[in-house]
């Protein structure tokens, strides 16, 4: 089974990439996030003439997730129960062959001390209750998406310059340590512990070709799906096309 993510930086733009990486790569499952769709511009019809399931959460302008899949999605919610008032379309999950999958583009947070940081205070730990009781009742389960935080200075082109920075602050991988501690495990760290993987790269100064990233899209694993890992990578071929999204897709295969 193979699940990936990606931020495509608006599917309006670069649904034609997302098409091609789908027949290419036939994951299982690909979760987007920040779509920058109304719900009814979603182009879910696109995907279904292709016999793609689908489900999505849509905002204009900002935000919006999505599920992709070969396979019927079920028991499909949307948002965040601690955050019952939030209109930001940050969450959307669904059960995909008896896995759970969680689809989240996490709150960027602008910079500490900022009403923004504020709020992805408050959004992680309102994910954190949430992902808390779907493995409740999830055995298999998988988080994924674009977290806005680089867990470790090993995944920081620059460790001195972003040190306390935002997405690298100490409060902020706290918050990714305390997703950790429900029982997940960093999919690709688990795979490959040292190695230099970066899934984001600002579009200035030339940041991609010359291999200056973050690591802020992660896929974490329950017990049950870390036992059946086998692989995680990601696809940087897709960041290097004509008119990218500054995120790269991420995707784990298991033996499932």
């Amino acid at each position: 089974m193979k699940i990936a993510t990606w931020n495509i930086n608006s599917l309006n733009v670069r649904l034609t990439q997302v098409q091609d990486w789908l027949q290419q790569h036939q994951p299982d499952v690909l979760v987007l996030q920040e779509l920058k769709l109304d719900q009814n511009k979603y182009p879910a019809a696109a995907f279904q003439l292709s016999g793609w399931h689908t489900a999505w959460s849509g905002q204009k302008t900002y935000n919006g997730v999505a599920i992709i899949s070969k396979h019927k999605l079920a028991d499909v919610h949307t948002g965040l129960p601690g955050l019952p008032d939030d209109p930001q379309r940050r969450v959307i999950a669904a059960t995909v062959n008896g896995v759970r999958v969680v689809d989240v583009y996490c709150v960027n947070g602008e910079a500490l001390g900022s009403e923004k940081f504020d709020y992805k205070r408050r959004w992680f730990a309102a994910l954190a209750d949430f992902i808390r009781d779907e493995m409740s009742r999830h055995e298999k389960l998988v988080l994924l998406g674009d977290f806005n935080i680089a867990p470790a200075d090993n995944d920081v082109y620059d460790p001195e310059k972003w040190h306390e920075q935002i997405h690298c602050s100490s409060e902020e991988r706290g918050w990714f340590q305390n997703l950790l501690a429900l029982g997940l495990t960093d999919g690709l760290r688990h795979i490959h512990p040292a190695a230099v993987m970066y899934t984001w790269w600002d579009y200035r100064g030339a940041m991609f070709q010359r291999k200056l990233g973050l690591r802020i899209d992660h896929i974490l694993v329950s017990a049950a799906m870390r036992d059946v890992l086998q692989d995680v990578q990601v696809d940087n071929e897709a960041r290097a096309q004509e008119r990218p999204s500054d995120h790269a897709p991420v995707w784990a295969e298991f033996a499932l």
